[in-house]
């Protein structure tokens, strides 16, 4: 069992508890265990195999969680994870999958209602049985119905995964793979090799001595739930998450043809072929060769399957047939972000809202990333069920930023955490700290919470009237997705992107796997646009600073280079130009 089971385990106590109306401390205990969790580099299982004492050393895991952890590894399930669910059937949680349907209201539609899934919504919904319930209104009704089709359309595409379910996982085979003898290389192919925000299935290419011999290690990795093939040179699992891996096993000299071939896309193999085909040559997976005489002439090298229709190497990010071969023929490719670009994080939230972890952990965890900087912005008070800060608690965090700069300063450390909230936007564009509070931060991210069902030019206006004020550095998740369980809402992103500008303000690329926001098409209209963007992890736990991986790349997807980013500046400049504008 995986932390990302064990974590679920833990989401849904936490959604179970709240859903009956519990305390909500207790529910934020099991909320935050879900987040240490899901942060951790370092297998819960096989902690607890080796020494279970040893999980109380991890901040933030106490001795009850430590209890429920050993539980749920042991047995594959958790005692009181099912007496809550005798009481609130499983079909309730169902309910949370719609947008704008949190654990109170879920509890509220199963106490008055008896609804016990998303059926049962629908048919509420259509009967205007929820609008005489305490808080919802005939408008109410008609926001359910049509986040409802939302998530019908949701559950249709559901069927592939998050990188950061993918990702981890393939990372894990191919290390396991690699220190098997015999194998030479090793590499993921597809759409994650192109950092695609989801994918379908992983595929991994190797040359070997002996294939066959690496076909059987292959369906013998301990994750594997089922063996849909095996070959002498092609096998094919499905994982105990159900993510399906594909092993192809290739000659040398044909690897780099079979990697190009393999990572796509389609349409970009398609133009490359194409053009392979006007200079008198043949492009498949096993290497490119001479139109007339059969001859090969490349394939050992990715470089040079490129090389031989005159392109340089084409970054796997870009190859999506969106004018990367124009741009290369033309000697114009991006020079690319790096992730050992990024000098800090500007949104990361600590235990004073709904974080897991303390700033001092996170500023450990920054600094062993070899970060300058970074900034806690802790959600303002609008949002109630993330603990939000009133001024009074603003206060408190500010000064414990200044005791922790103090304290590293004496060290004679040079890194710095920098004053900051996410303030949320509130309808009427307004921020939800006063002209005094915003002041005494450093760095403003202001993000849009509510009101997801505006028009396209209400909330259009509502962000843009935020950016005139003068106060926001950073606009947070732009267009307020959840991939895989929420739509964005409607926003004119060519008119934000404008107003951004013009007033100095950086657009966020949140590195959260489930928001990857902005996505890589915005991405390119704001380097078209000259707007700078911040990649930031939205971190809930000091292990979650380590999503800016999937940041990095979806911002190399977007063409975005080192140039574009507000935290790719060192300190000096990132403080200049958060005072003056981007």
């Amino acid at each position: 069992m995986d932390n990302v089971e064990i974590a679920r385990f833990f989401n849904e106590i936490s959604d179970l508890l709240e859903i009956k109306g519990e305390n909500p401390f207790r529910v934020r205990s099991y909320r935050n265990a879900a987040l240490v969790i899901e942060g951790l580099t370092l297998s819960l299982e096989s902690i607890v195999e080796k020494d279970e004492k040893s999980l109380e050393d991890i901040p933030g895991i106490g001795k009850s969680i430590h209890e429920k952890i050993v539980e749920i590894i042991r047995t594959n399930g958790c005692e009181l994870h099912e007496e809550l669910l005798k009481e609130v059937p499983q079909g309730v949680l169902e309910l949370l999958k719609v947008s704008g349907i949190g654990p109170r209201k879920a509890g509220l539609l199963y106490k008055k209602l008896g609804i016990q899934g998303v059926g049962d919504l629908e048919a509420a919904a259509k009967g205007h049985k929820l609008r005489d319930l305490p808080g919802m209104g005939e408008r109410s009704e008609e926001k359910i119905l049509r986040a409802i089709e939302d998530y019908k359309t949701i559950k249709a595409s559901s069927l592939r995964f998050k990188l950061s379910v993918a990702y981890p996982r393939a990372r894990g085979y191919i290390e396991y793979l690699k220190k098997f003898k015999g194998v030479v290389q090793v590499e993921a192919a597809g759409s994650l090799r192109r950092w695609k925000e989801t994918v379908g299935d992983v595929d991994i290419l190797v040359t070997c001595r002996e294939a066959a011999a690496v076909m059987e290690h292959f369906v013998k990795y301990p994750d594997v739930k089922e063996v849909v093939s095996k070959g002498e040179t092609k096998a094919t699992v499905v994982l105990k998450s159900g993510l399906q891996v594909d092993l192809r096993a290739l000659e040398k000299k044909s690897f780099g043809a079979a990697l190009q071939y393999f990572t796509g896309s389609k349409s970009h193999n398609i133009a490359v072929r194409d053009r392979a085909k006007k200079m008198g040559l043949k492009i498949s997976e096993y290497g490119v060769f001479s139109g007339k005489t059969g001859e090969m002439v490349a394939g050992e090298k990715e470089e040079d399957v490129y090389r031989a229709v005159g392109l340089p190497w084409i970054a796997p990010e870009l190859r999506e047939n969106m004018g990367e071969i124009e741009a290369a023929e033309r000697g114009d490719l991006p020079d690319l972000i790096e992730l050992s670009d990024i000098k800090g994080d500007l949104h990361v939230h600590s235990t004073f809202s709904d974080g897991a972890s303390t700033m001092e952990e996170l500023a450990e965890a920054a600094m062993g990333m070899g970060y300058e900087y970074m900034a806690v912005t802790d959600h303002s008070k609008a949002v109630g069920i993330a603990h939000g800060l009133d001024e009074k608690r603003l206060e408190e965090v500010i000064s414990g930023v200044e005791a922790v700069n103090r304290r590293l300063e004496k060290k004679g450390v040079g890194f710095r955490l920098i004053k900051g909230a996410e303030v949320d936007i509130r309808a009427d564009g307004t921020l939800d700290f006063s002209e005094g509070a915003l002041k005494k931060l450093d760095c403003v991210v202001g993000a849009v919470h509510s009101g997801f069902t505006m028009t396209m030019e209400d909330m259009t206006r509502r962000i843009i009237k935020t950016m005139e004020t003068g106060y926001l550095n950073v606009l947070a998740h732009p267009t307020g997705r959840l991939i895989g369980m929420r739509e964005p809402y409607e926003v004119d992103m060519e008119r934000v992107m404008d107003a951004a500008k013009e007033y100095g303000v950086a657009l966020e690329l949140n590195s959260f796997p489930e928001r990857l926001d902005l996505n890589d098409a915005h991405l390119r209209l704001a380097k078209d646009k000259g707007v700078m963007v911040a990649i930031s992890t939205d971190a809930h736990h000091a292990g979650h600073l380590d999503y800016v991986i999937y940041g990095v790349h979806t911002a190399r997807r977007g063409w975005i280079e080192k140039k574009n980013v507000l935290n790719a500046r060192g300190l000096k400049e990132l403080m200049r130009l958060l005072k003056r504008g981007c």
